[in-house]
């Protein structure tokens, strides 16, 4: 298995868009992201695309053709990826995939989502579908309600308290404001996520992320090749994929996803590595009880001690082992089919020194964690500097 490189990063700005489509925000994306590959005459072999819900949300299908149209890469294999919200990193797996096994040289991985030209009621019916649709949806019980659900239960194990919660948030808000693609550059405090509208209790509206638009691409070659045309190449050491039930019920816990810690220990044996090599981690934040979940379901901190951890600011951007430095899907913002190549992009700047405000200082190894739905899929990639 030859060993794989990202070599050119690029993303548009998140956030409500409205003057922006679909095609707008990729080509935004992906032309910063080949030009930043500095490719010298390479040819791109192939296109992995996540998006989630382009039919319900823009009206559109066949989006892989679309967007190697639009991007200007016909007449190349482009392929669509959807895993719900982790449609983005398991494209990112498709194209380690492909450069790792020897059937492609040199790709482009993509993730978009145009999420605001429908409707509040009909985005949480296209995400809805990321759950079992027949015993969740159908039955009234939304993501924030299938996370609140998950957050009580935390509450009652392991005493984590709606304070500790919001930490999450602030933190996030706090990365995000030094972050220009970011869908959030304001900084808030505790009451200002305490005081906001009850969502599905203890979930509030600051405790969840916001409905977004925007897109992220990576360009990946065999890190033979990367090393002659680009000066910092990331490598990506490992990838793996995990998955659960669709629907939380059928679930042996509610305070973990196994999801993650499968697919996590999967990543860490490929690496070779353990919680303690990573300098930093971009996770699924889709709520603030979820980031808790992940930094315990990653290992960085035992199960029930992630609040806390957050809390007493182990995971800020001075902390021990900093959390979701892009301000995370809470403060940069979850344009879902977006999000993991946007964590593998975050990941990059860092690992080139490129971050600037919230540069983590001599950072070497970086992992990134995408959640699809409530758990049902989870994919880790971990990267170092090469």
């Amino acid at each position: 298995m030859r060993k794989v490189a990202i070599v050119g990063v690029g993303m548009s700005k998140f956030g409500e868009e409205w003057d922006r489509g679909f095609r707008d925000l990729i080509i935004d994306a992906g032309k910063k992201a080949i030009e930043d590959a500095n490719l010298q005459g390479e040819k791109i072999d192939g296109l992995f695309a996540g998006t989630m819900a382009p039919g319900p949300l823009i009206g559109q299908e066949h989006a892989g053709a679309l967007l190697a149209d639009w991007m200007g890469l016909n007449p190349i294999a482009s392929t669509r990826v959807e895993a719900a919200c982790a449609s983005g990193g398991v494209a990112l797996r498709q194209g380690f995939m492909a450069i790792a096994s020897g059937m492609h040289d040199c790709v482009v991985v993509g993730g978009v989502e145009k999420m605001t030209d429908v409707s509040g009621p009909d985005v949480v019916s296209a995400l809805g579908g990321a759950g079992d649709q027949e015993w969740e949806l159908f039955a009234g019980a939304t993501f924030p309600g299938i996370y609140a659900l998950m957050a009580r239960r935390h509450m009652l194990e392991y005493g984590t308290t709606e304070e500790q919660m919001a930490s999450v948030a602030v933190k996030n808000h706090f990365n995000a404001a030094r972050n220009k693609y970011a869908q959030f550059q304001k900084e808030i405090d505790i009451k200002t996520v305490l005081n906001s509208k009850v969502v599905a209790s203890p979930l509030k509206v600051f405790d969840c992320s916001p409905v977004t638009d925007g897109a992220a691409c990576a360009v990946l070659m065999p890190l033979e090749k990367a090393q002659k045309i680009c000066e910092q190449p990331v490598e990506i050491i490992a990838s793996a994929q995990a998955s659960d039930t669709l629907a939380l019920h059928n679930r042996a816990s509610l305070t973990e996803i196994n999801a993650t810690k499968v697919a996590a220990k999967k990543a860490f044996e490929m690496a070779k590595l353990s919680t303690k090599d990573i300098n930093l981690a971009e996770v699924h934040d889709c709520f603030t009880i979820a980031e808790i979940m992940a930094i315990e379901d990653l290992g960085f901190f035992k199960k029930g001690k992630g609040a806390k951890a957050t809390e007493d600011g182990l995971t800020s951007l001075k902390g021990e082992i900093p959390i979701n430095t892009s301000g995370g899907l809470k403060g940069c913002g979850h344009p879902v089919g977006a999000t993991g190549v946007k964590q593998a992009v975050e990941i990059t700047w860092q690992l080139r020194g490129q971050a600037k405000e919230r540069q983590i200082k001599d950072a070497q190894i970086g992992l990134t964690h995408n959640v699809g739905g409530s758990g049902a899929t989870a994919v880790i990639h971990i990267m170092k500097k090469a």
